[in-house]
């Protein structure tokens, strides 16, 4: 029909005609176009979302996204009957942290492999001390960029596993994504409280990509090295958060309102501080210390993570 349309011609318009009224007709259409220099194909595809543009009018305030597969966006209200206003995570999956986790547990070194994961992250951490010094809010924002990346890479790697195997992960799968999500809403959270300088975030993309690429080899060549390098990288976390803690207490760093996306996400009560956010990160820290330490035990001892039940909405 598109060629027929393109030679023009009052025969072959009224057959264009007829054709586009059989489209109409049949619902592969909306209301015909006034020009014609186009191609149908691509106005069959639109024509719901334009439709949808002549019914709400150019001047709506508030843009919804349209689509002409018919997805709609659920709305969603508090217990108090406010809407909620997060699209990055639901109320169902908010939580209250566990605050009276033991924050002073550590996996001593006793193998060779823990000497190394161990003797690793207090590598990393000169650089970090030099580069952030005292400034704890921008560390904090800054580390949790890379403290996101192991439970995606492990979780995918499982998630590959899984599929060729044609095996269950335990739970693995979800427990280490659910970890990662965990991580980058923190970065979510310090993102309203730190604002990164174009060097920073230049400093992310290096570094991200360089670490992505480093654990990934990591896991493959040995899982419970990654998991063990990962539960002392939280030990240093929790670390920090009590440096950042000490800061805040002495004054040194103004206690500021806490995010609104922390008080909903943590369930804090109306009125937290930067403070309550900070003690509320420390215990996922913590809780993520336990995750790997565990995993690697596992590993250790010549099991495979799918015989031990994963610690699923462990917070």
């Amino acid at each position: 029909m598109a060629m027929v349309m393109r030679h023009g011609g009052t025969g072959t318009t009224q057959v264009a005609n007829t054709a586009l009224k059989l489209l109409v007709a049949k619902g592969l259409g909306g209301a015909a176009p006034n020009k014609w220099d186009f191609n149908v194909r691509n106005w069959s595809t639109l024509s719901v979302s334009t439709e949808k543009k002549a019914d709400t009018g150019a001047g709506a305030g508030n843009k919804e996204v349209e689509s002409y597969w018919g997805i709609q966006p659920s709305k969603i209200t508090k217990q108090d009957g406010t809407e909620w206003k997060w699209n990055c995570f639901r109320p169902w999956e908010t939580y209250t942290a566990n605050l009276s986790i033991d924050l002073n547990k550590h996996h001593p070194t006793t193998t060779f492999v823990d000497k190394m994961a161990y003797w690793t992250v207090k590598t990393l951490r000169y650089p970090t001390d030099i580069f952030f010094q005292r400034r704890y809010g921008c560390r904090a924002m800054m580390l949790e960029t890379v403290a996101a990346v192991p439970g995606m890479v492990a979780g995918l790697l499982l998630h590959l596993k899984s599929l060729r195997r044609f095996e269950h992960s335990g739970g693995w799968i979800k427990a280490l994504l659910e970890e990662a999500e965990n991580e980058r809403m923190h970065l979510m959270t310090f993102m309203e409280v730190s604002k990164p300088r174009w060097y920073e975030r230049a400093l992310v993309i290096t570094v991200q990509g360089v670490f992505f690429n480093a654990y990934f080899l990591g896991y493959m060549l040995s899982p419970k090295f990654a998991h063990r390098m990962v539960g002392y990288l939280e030990e240093e976390a929790i670390h920090s958060y009590t440096e950042f803690l000490k800061e805040l207490d002495k004054g040194k760093i103004e206690n500021v309102p806490a995010p609104a996306i922390a008080i909903d996400y943590w369930q804090l009560p109306q009125g937290s501080t930067l403070r309550d956010v900070v003690l509320v990160v420390r215990a996922d820290e913590a809780h993520h210390r336990d995750v790997n330490h565990f995993a690697s035990d596992i590993y250790y001892q010549g099991r495979e993570l799918r015989e031990a039940a994963a610690p699923i909405d462990y917070h």
